[in-house]
């Protein structure tokens, strides 16, 4: 049966067969889920005002190009899908975040066992062990 491991105050499960989690592994989590918060904020704030000023820019107008403007429109639209995957990213980080300082990160959103130590350290916004996240991506 896995077992939690105490770090920080809470309780952050680990498999069987891993270390329990240390403070410093953590901190190291938390340090970088904070810094991907701060990076999507800022490629955030890049992208829309990239988006500001291909909007400023419209889409039609006297004498303007139709390759120009399906230029344009491609461009707008590549930066609204860079501004919404940086914004799931975001809410991914600020998340996991929660779900840290809540005593509920490390656990599957879906079946409630653990996710795995070494699952979160390569990707910790993981909300899904990977059983759940396997039978997620074959539907």
């Amino acid at each position: 049966m896995p077992k939690p491991a105490k770090g920080n105050d809470i309780l952050v499960p680990v498999l069987d067969g891993e270390d329990p989690w240390t403070q410093d592994e953590l901190d190291e989590v938390k340090d970088d889920l904070l810094f991907d918060v701060q990076r999507m904020e800022r490629a955030i704030r890049t992208a829309e005002k990239g988006l500001e000023k291909l909007f400023d820019e419209g889409t039609e107008g006297a004498g303007r190009d139709p390759a120009d403007v399906g230029s344009t429109n491609f461009e707008r639209d590549q930066e609204m899908s860079l501004v919404q995957n940086a914004r799931d990213m975001l809410d991914q980080a600020q998340n996991a975040l929660r779900r840290l300082d809540a005593g509920q990160y490390g656990w599957c959103e879906v079946c409630g066992q653990p996710i795995g130590k070494d699952r979160l350290i390569a990707f910790p916004r993981a909300t899904l062990c990977m059983a759940c996240k396997q039978r997620e991506e074959r539907r």
